[in-house]
């Protein structure tokens, strides 16, 4: 007699048994993977970037649309403004204004109290020009009047921009500009055609487009769970509005809205985010309304009314939490198309604003660039832009077969 082993359906919540699908969903755990690491970019912001400037947005015209591993020196020459002091969390949010003025050159020397540069240059040129400096203005922030300068021999005696006097010899001057004013930068992804670092601009434009998903998809979460459970719950008249308020959002399109309420808003930053989630919230109401229709008659449902409990209680407290699954799903697609409309936007001009970093305004400033020899200042942001949406893509399918109660 030949005994064969029964297949037997594993114990545990179907939370767990949903868990355990999406464990096994490489792609799914790979996207996981990469939003978590976007996820850090964006938290870290100006901390982790090559040029932490409030927006990247250090311009240099010298050193524009250089190619990726682009290595330059630079002179590093004080401003002559009070030193702003900036904590580490304001640092991160909005970036630290720098207390420098960066010029790349190709050749320097010193002549007693001055240091003389030749402009950069990719080929070297009659036409080339070189700028003079004193080593003290190089050093120190100076302010525009009373500076007291007085020079004995090598040593020189001033006053700096905070009232300070300062005696020091030319010989430590120009030790000091060599140690500490001298550079050498990378760029390791090259510069764009203002001449700003286009590595520390796509980091920061990843805050945009995770900010832009989870603002938009919470405003939908909010809107249309709210008017599909009264729908779903009501019925009747109440119902009735609120199908007819979906069919006429429903009926026109997504991005012409978007582009409608922005007019009405107002470009900006919130602006953008506020006329996404106003547009997204349509899908969330048409699910919650049908699942609540499918449940409204339960027997945990009818207990509840029995036992006295209000509407509310019954809808958020019993219901919602039993028809939330598809909404989850729901989200993440929506999160990958929010993505999608900003960087639409940003690329039509009505979105975020200059000098803020978008990935759909890198393009918009760079796709000339695609028929020369620069194509990759506008392909870069676009492959992040294609990443980030297939990563919320693939999850959102994972989810969808990981919550799918038929699977075993």
């Amino acid at each position: 007699m030949i005994f064969r082993k029964r297949k037997y359906v594993s114990s545990g919540s179907l939370s767990k048994l949903a868990l355990r699908r999406f464990l096994k969903n490489n792609l799914a755990l790979a996207s996981v993977g990469f939003i978590l690491i976007a996820l850090f970019v964006a938290i870290t912001g100006y901390l982790i970037t090559p040029d932490s400037t409030p927006y990247a947005n250090k311009q240099s015209l010298e050193i524009t649309t250089k190619k990726p591993g682009f290595h330059v020196k630079v002179l590093r020459v004080t401003k002559n403004e009070i030193k702003s002091k900036s904590d580490f969390f304001t640092t991160m949010l909005y970036g630290k204004k720098s207390k420098f003025t960066e010029i790349p050159f190709s050749l320097y020397y010193f002549n007693n109290d001055k240091i003389i540069i030749t402009e950069y240059s990719e080929v070297d040129s009659l036409d080339t020009r070189e700028y003079s400096f004193d080593l003290i203005d190089i050093c120190y922030a100076l302010p525009y009047e009373n500076i007291n300068l007085s020079k004995k021999g090598n040593l020189l005696t001033f006053t700096d921009i905070n009232g300070k006097p300062v005696e020091i010899s030319i010989k430590e001057l120009q030790q000091k500009i060599l140690d500490d004013h001298i550079v050498s930068k990378t760029f390791l992804l090259g510069t764009d055609r203002f001449g700003r670092d286009l590595l520390s601009r796509l980091l920061i434009g990843t805050r945009v487009s995770l900010s832009v998903g989870f603002i938009s998809v919470f405003i939908s979460l909010m809107i249309g769970i709210l008017l599909g459970s009264l729908g779903g719950y009501f019925r009747g008249r109440i119902d009735d509005i609120i199908v007819w308020f979906i069919n006429v959002i429903w009926s026109i399109p997504t991005l012409l809205l978007v582009i409608a309420i922005t007019f009405a808003l107002g470009k900006g930053f919130w602006q953008v985010f506020v006329a996404v989630g106003l547009t997204m919230w349509v899908e969330v109401a048409r699910v919650i309304r049908g699942q609540i229709f499918s449940v409204r008659e339960k027997e945990y449902v009818e207990a509840g009314k029995a036992l006295g409990f209000s509407n509310f209680r019954i809808i958020f407290r019993h219901i919602l939490p039993n028809v939330l699954s598809p909404v989850i799903v729901i989200s993440a697609a929506n999160f990958a198309a929010a993505i999608l409309i900003e960087a639409g936007l940003s690329f039509l001009g009505i979105g975020v604003q200059p000098p803020m970093p978008s990935w759909g305004s890198m393009i918009k400033e760079n796709y000339a660039y695609i028929i020369l020899d620069s194509a990759y200042l506008a392909i870069l942001p676009g492959i992040a832009i294609v990443l980030m949406v297939l990563a919320f893509m693939l999850i959102g399918n994972a989810l969808r077969d990981a919550l799918d109660v038929k699977t075993v």
